[in-house]
């Protein structure tokens, strides 16, 4: 008697972790650059992260219970994922109504017009945040100065806003200044890896990113492929880029550490949803991810593109586990 078999919609479990278990491992993982988000910008930080994850957690439990009259699943910790990484995503200064809106598109649009979890093709939080880009562009990028942070481009007064330090490097360039005299007017690399310059909430503290990194591969909530892919084809482009015109092009570990590459590679492009099922595909992703990155921080006009990068392979992720399938046991027996 031939019998149907039904393969649910990822993520799908292959152990004791379940989906609740995998999602708590995230938030914990992201615990410590929010930390880090506090320190430097203080109050507002807490009041970004609690708007948005309250927000993406009553747009979810709303249209599960009213709209599509389904089974409440806001225990599983999804929501509160989504709604951390939308806050890391924004400036410690927008106002409260436009981190609702991106909520309600993070939450409405991005993940339940398609059924909720495991049927978004695309990462709900990166769906807010680049339609609140889109939308307030200057809001978006109106940034809070660390506390602690002062160079001529940026002054340390408090309540002065101003550029990440691509967005300077964008403009020092656009403006004829060679890149070296750019660095020169930058923190060093330590401070800007700890967190010493401006940003969204979670690319601001690289070292904390690598931390959350670490526990969750530690934990196997993540393989290194995705990560270290990203990383890693940043890196060589970058370089490549840096040794042909040194003067036009910074040096790979200044990508790497500065905007929101980390916080991209590492909890963005590894949501297990939107990203592929194999290894050898994931590394596909990965090096897409890091090949559009750099074409948009270079030629394009926006100083980031992490955002953009990782939504533009998600929408080939399908493409990728259709061609690029795990390995098949067994064998084919003839029925003759």
């Amino acid at each position: 008697m031939n019998k149907l078999i039904t393969v649910a919609p990822s993520p799908h479990i292959h152990s004791g972790l379940s989906v609740q278990k995998l999602m708590y491992g995230v938030i914990i993982a992201m615990i410590p650059a929010l930390l880090v988000s506090i320190a430097f910008y203080g109050i507002g930080a807490i009041a970004v992260t609690l708007i948005s994850i309250v927000s993406c957690v009553s747009f979810e439990f709303l249209i599960q219970k009213f709209i599509l009259n389904s089974q409440v699943r806001i225990s599983d910790g999804s929501a509160i994922v989504t709604g951390m990484l939308l806050a890391f995503n924004l400036p410690s200064n927008l106002p409260w109504w436009i981190i609702l809106i991106g909520a309600m598109v993070s939450i409405g649009i991005g993940k339940m017009t398609f059924g909720g979890l495991g049927n978004n093709p695309f990462n709900p939080a990166l769906v807010g945040r680049v339609f609140l880009l889109l939308s307030f562009p200057v809001q978006m990028t109106s940034y809070p100065v660390p506390k602690g942070v002062s160079t001529p481009y940026i002054s340390n007064i408090e309540g002065f806003t101003g550029p990440t330090p691509l967005g300077i490097l964008k403009e020092g360039l656009k403006n004829g200044t060679p890149v070296s005299d750019v660095m020169k007017e930058l923190p060093s690399y330590l401070d800007l890896f700890i967190g010493k310059l401006g940003g969204s909430l979670g690319e601001i503290a690289g070292a904390a990113l690598v931390i959350g990194m670490i526990f969750m591969l530690l934990r196997k909530i993540i393989t290194w492929h995705i990560p270290v892919s990203i990383i890693l084809s940043v890196y060589v482009f970058t370089g490549i880029l840096h040794l042909a015109q040194p003067s036009q092009y910074a040096d790979p570990l200044f990508h790497i550490i500065t905007g929101g590459l980390l916080l991209g590679a590492i909890f963005m492009a590894t949501d297990y949803v939107t990203s592929p099922m194999t290894p050898a595909g994931m590394i596909i992703y990965g090096v897409g991810i890091g090949i559009i990155t750099v074409l948009i921080r270079v030629f394009g006009a926006y100083p980031e593109g992490v955002s953009f990068a990782i939504l533009i392979m998600n929408g080939f992720v399908p493409l990728i586990n259709r061609y690029i399938k795990p390995v098949r046991f067994g064998e084919e027996v003839s029925n003759g």
